[in-house]
């Protein structure tokens, strides 16, 4: 898969009306063995697309519930080279595009040209990289463009006019809307502003929006997408995931 295989799916959804779902899972979490399963239950309920998380030590953007997922995939010996080897043996089971959410240093101790070459072999779609700001992507960056793979931009609720059209210049697969001041998580409500935020990124973007954290039922899910074209939901897949409760993650679909 590449990035066009992404922007189809995308495109996809909205012609059907329809608003893109993006389920996120910790990979490894339960063990590796446990990842074919979970990819294949959200490709069979109609996911959009699915963001695998790589465990990592120092999550600086993840909240409570991820962050142990985290802990429990890493515990298993879970590292970013045995999922993107999972990836390549397994990649014919898997018609939804994948995307990697991985932080920065794994990418630089395995090599970004390493890296991008293995994502590809792995039939993976886009690469989230949270701690990477764009002055830094450069050569990340390249390395995935050479391979037509999408390195996905987040946009914050701080970030300023200026800012956003930087982001959104040369931007690839879908804008990372992050609806919160802080790191993911369930939330109860969302701060003023969100959906003017999210319509000007929107309007400003020549790709799809997508927004994420926070997002923990089908009402949240279903009064984002208003304002962009679809969701990405982690804490709790996650969580449900983990307690054996996956038949509800049908329930948080927009």
């Amino acid at each position: 898969m590449s990035k066009f295989k992404l922007a189809e799916a995308l495109q996809s959804a909205a012609s059907k009306n329809e608003k893109a779902f993006v389920p996120y899972i910790m990979a490894g979490d339960g063990g590796l063995t446990t990842l074919k399963e979970r990819l294949l239950f959200l490709q069979s309920i109609g996911a959009t697309a699915a963001e695998i998380g790589i465990p990592f030590s120092d999550p600086v953007a993840d909240g409570p519930v991820i962050q142990e997922a985290g802990k429990r995939a890493l515990r298993e010996g879970v590292t970013l080279r045995n999922v993107l080897e999972f990836l390549i043996v397994n990649r014919e089971a898997f018609q939804i595009p994948m995307i990697l959410m991985t932080y920065l240093n794994p990418v630089f101790q395995y090599g970004a040209a390493a890296f991008a070459e293995e994502c590809l072999a792995a039939g993976v779609s886009g690469v989230i990289v949270p701690d990477l700001p764009i002055e830094e992507e450069e050569e990340i960056g390249l390395e995935l463009k050479k391979r037509d793979l999408a390195l996905i931009r987040l946009v914050s609720l701080t970030s300023t006019e200026e800012r956003i059209a930087k982001i959104i210049d040369d931007a690839e697969g879908f804008i990372y809307a992050v609806t919160v001041n802080g790191i993911t998580g369930s939330r109860s409500g969302y701060e003023g502003g969100i959906a003017s935020n999210l319509e000007k990124i929107k309007s400003k973007s020549p790709i799809p929006v997508l927004a994420g954290f926070g997002i923990s039922s089908r009402d949240q899910a279903a009064e984002l997408s208003r304002y962009c074209d679809g969701v990405i939901v982690g804490s709790k897949i996650v969580e449900l995931f983990h307690e054996g409760r996956q038949e509800e993650i049908k329930e948080l679909m927009p």
